[in-house]
């Protein structure tokens, strides 16, 4: 059971959640994320979840992999943060996790009540939508808030255009 969401009647901050990883797609849902953000005085929200299931070895070499892995967690998230200053003029929330990734999504929307729509962009491959577009298409009501689906060949411009 997630919380009630904390709207802006109750003082709350309309946030949008952007779910960032390797794929070339989810900068478009960072871009998505944040100009609706802004374009409707909110807020965005960047989540890296680093997958738990990675580090299965000796606890030696799991460590020196875990660290390897927050380190390209936070340039990923910083070279995403900073387009979004650049471009957008807002400040984005930085969040990073460790474990699966729809219950991470599901702890952080938990975790903040103003977080209010969960941005993701579909990809661009002809093997489908990416596999965390395909695993939230495929169990409705998975998820307590509005899931936006960007289509992953948006350009800013257009991008500008829908927000």
């Amino acid at each position: 059971m997630v919380s009630m969401r904390l709207g802006r009647q109750a003082g709350g901050k309309r946030k949008f959640l952007a779910v960032i990883d390797e794929t070339p797609e989810c900068g478009r849902a960072a871009a998505y994320a944040s100009r609706r953000a802004k374009a409707s005085g909110g807020g965005v929200v960047l989540l890296y979840v680093v997958e738990a299931g990675d580090f299965s070895h000796w606890l030696g070499v799991e460590e020196i992999m875990r660290a390897e892995a927050a380190s390209e967690a936070n340039a990923k998230l910083s070279r995403v943060a900073e387009d979004i200053r650049e471009k957008v003029g807002i400040e984005p929330e930085i969040v990073t996790r460790e474990g699966n990734v729809a219950e991470e999504i599901l702890s952080v929307i938990e975790a903040d009540r103003e977080i209010m729509i969960l941005v993701l962009a579909a990809g661009l491959s002809s093997e489908g939508p990416g596999p965390l577009v395909t695993s939230i298409a495929g169990k409705p009501g998975a998820f307590p808030i509005p899931v936006t689906i960007v289509p992953g060949s948006l350009t800013d411009e257009e991008i500008d255009n829908l927000c």
